[in-house]
């Protein structure tokens, strides 16, 4: 996948080493990829040559089957009731990875809740394997993650090892370079942020 695309098209919540690890795990390198599954049997459809044929598969099949999509894979037709609706654009990479992208954080944030968002950056990996299996099986302790709301707060896999926060902590802000005090401006509550310092009253100086 390129990085280029990645930096794009996916969701921000999702660093760039996670969308690669989705990717691999779940996703296809054809963009004009259609995976069917009916009565958790594989359906066999022909190979779309075009985004126009892609969609009449599509067309044909959803309301009836689970259907994904393209690089991510992600399934289509929840909540649609008129398989017409339905736009080829699905299968553009930016517009399918974004779409999918999106899916799985909000996939990620179920998870993370469920692990009570957690700080330990050795359960990262624990999570992902969690959410990769759910977002294959469509469900995570009984719960349909397609269809369940998205429940909001941190997305715990979207950290990065060379963040210098912890997992699941609020990002750092820089100093109000237009105050030229060297005080930060921190919209996190005192008890959950961390220790700052100013140094600008060293020596006496006010």
């Amino acid at each position: 996948m390129d990085a280029a695309l990645i930096a794009k098209c996916a969701d921000p919540d999702l660093g760039p080493a996670i969308v690669k690890q989705f990717l691999a795990a779940a996703g296809s390198d054809d963009p004009l990829a259609i995976t069917v599954k009916q009565a958790g049997r594989l359906v066999l459809v022909p190979h779309s040559r075009a985004p126009r044929e892609a969609i009449d598969v599509v067309r044909s099949h959803v309301g009836r089957a689970v259907v994904r999509v393209g690089l991510t894979q992600f399934p289509v037709g929840i909540g649609v009731s008129d398989a017409s609706r339905l736009q080829a654009t699905m299968f553009d990479p930016c517009e399918n990875l974004r779409t999918g992208t999106a899916m799985f954080a909000k996939v990620a944030r179920i998870v993370t809740r469920w692990y009570g968002s957690p700080t330990d950056r050795d359960l990262l990996p624990q999570m992902l394997e969690d959410a990769i299996r759910a977002w294959k099986s469509g469900y995570f302790e009984t719960t349909n993650i397609f269809r369940a709301e998205d429940p909001g707060g941190p997305t715990f896999i979207a950290a990065r090892p060379d963040e210098p926060e912890q997992a699941g902590a609020p990002p750092s802000h820089a100093a109000n370079e237009g105050g030229g005090t060297g005080e930060v401006k921190d919209p996190v509550k005192p008890d959950e942020g961390g220790i700052r310092i100013d140094l600008s009253r060293i020596d006496g100086r006010k």
